[in-house]
């Protein structure tokens, strides 16, 4: 029963969630597990929200906050010493070993600048990004516990470290529902180097009905497998044999009275239309050649720039959660090469879609969040030309641009060494919260009722920052 605007009692409806894999027909059960149903309406907003859809830029492995955002110039300043030993009291390390003595601090290899009206710093390494410096709000207090990559990960997506809640995307679908009938409320593009395996857990539903599940679409071929129908197999036949599926789901449904069977039918229904809609989408042809250049786009292969012009076009045609993960951002070793290789990978492709969503009246509606699972220590791992940095939750960056939030703002800081987060720390759940916020919802009253509780994104803190709202 529905409580509170949009907090559902569900605890009779628990066997929705079972996977549908014993389901047959013509997409066969891949297929089937990575579909959601039509335009659901979702279950509405506590007050007017300015965004209606996210565009959620993930890098994969951690981004170094001190190389990018985050300027330090008594890092530089105190280059080679050995970190205080107050600072990294009580602190573990994933790779770094505290045998031989205090880490030693590392500065920044790449130079600073001021950028815009609000004066943000930039590193060299986002030339682009750095001319639209007024449109971001930067959030560089951002802090967790947590300092592997895959219980990151599930941290920074849904608000736990253990596998089996669901992501922020899956609790905003169910939330809110779709905006487009002919396309999955969630889905989710890859790019980069695979220096850690990305799970599907990172974009599951959890404990919400499977229609809620992220929906990956594959770089090449098929967006999704058996998407596309036999070459004996016309369209108007499939849609025959749909109709004669949906005959019998129904009589079966009006008997045994399961939603999940509802749900089939929904799938069945929106993978018929996702035969015509998917491929007009991934089509990036259809974009003027200004527009390619602008995104620095080679039509023939996969990268995250073409991956960002896709998720323009699919929030344009009403998905309503976009997320890009971009792999290898990893840099234990080499940081200097590897993230030099990681930010012309995404620079100018971040820049574009920023620009472009403003250029279409898009981006007061949309918002667009970047960041990783955690940032990298102010100190160095390794040394000579080989150096790194160790994975590092304790204080790290992460920005948003449009959707409700203030542009050109810088919010919080980690100390002189970029190690903590010193002032206006920011917790996930804070993050969480003031995301939810801008699309309408309160954080505390969109909940799920699984094993005797009631759930949420937020688990049980958080609080919305409205020093960071427009």
């Amino acid at each position: 029963m529905t409580q509170d605007g949009i907090t559902v009692n569900n605890e009779d409806m628990q066997h929705r969630r079972r996977f549908l894999g014993g389901a047959t027909g013509w997409m066969g059960c891949t297929a089937l597990h990575a579909l959601g149903s039509a335009a659901a309406p979702g279950l509405g907003t506590h007050f007017p929200g300015k965004a209606k859809q996210i565009i959620y830029l993930f890098m994969s492995g951690g981004p170094s906050h001190v190389d990018l955002f985050d300027e330090k110039p008594e890092l530089t300043k105190r280059d080679g010493q050995p970190i205080p030993e107050s600072i990294v009291d009580g602190v573990h390390f994933a790779a770094i070993s505290r045998q031989s003595g205090r880490p030693k601090l590392k500065a920044s290899p790449f130079q600073f600048a001021r950028h815009g009206a609000s004066g943000l710093p930039i590193s060299e390494l986002m030339p682009h990004l750095a001319g639209v410096a007024d449109k971001l709000t930067v959030v560089k207090s951002v802090h967790s516990s947590v300092f592997n990559h895959d219980p990151a990960v599930n941290l920074v997506n849904t608000g736990d470290s253990r596998v089996g809640r669901p992501t922020m995307g899956a609790w905003i679908s169910y939330g809110l529902g779709n905006l487009t009938e002919n396309l999955p409320t969630y889905i989710v593009l890859t790019s980069g180097q695979k220096r850690q395996p990305l799970l599907t857990s990172y974009w599951s539903n959890g404990f919400l009905p499977t229609e809620h599940q992220g929906v990956e679409f594959r770089n090449s071929g098929d967006p999704i497998l058996f998407l596309s129908n036999p070459a004996e197999v016309t369209r108007r036949q499939r849609r025959q044999q749909l109709d004669l599926l949906q005959r019998l789901n129904r009589k079966r449904l009006q008997a045994v009275n399961d939603p999940e069977i509802a749900a089939r039918i929904q799938q069945f229904e929106l993978a018929f239309r996702m035969q015509a809609a998917a491929p007009r989408i991934l089509d990036v042809r259809r974009e003027t050649r200004q527009t390619l250049a602008m995104y620095g786009i080679d039509q023939g292969r996969p990268s995250f720039a073409r991956n960002c012009l896709l998720a323009r076009r699919m929030v344009e045609h009403g998905v309503r959660f976009v997320q890009l993960y971009d792999m290898g951002w990893d840099s234990h070793g080499s940081l200097v090469t590897e993230h030099r290789q990681q930010c012309r990978g995404i620079d100018q492709g971040v820049t574009a879609l920023l620009t472009d969503l403003e250029q279409r009246g898009l981006l007061e509606e949309t918002l667009v969040i970047w960041g990783g699972e955690f940032g990298r220590t102010p100190v160095a791992e390794g040394s000579g030309q080989k150096w790194g940095r160790d994975h590092h939750p304790h204080g790290f960056t992460m920005w948003m641009a449009g959707g409700g939030m203030r542009p050109g703002t810088a919010y919080g800081n980690t100390d002189v060494f970029g190690f903590h987060a010193e002032q206006d720390a920011v917790d996930i759940h804070d993050v969480h919260a003031t995301i939810l916020h801008c699309l309408g919802i309160d954080h505390e009253q969109l909940t799920y009722r699984h094993q005797g509780r009631d759930f949420r994104l937020t688990d049980v803190s958080g609080r919305v920052i409205p020093e960071l709202l427009a």
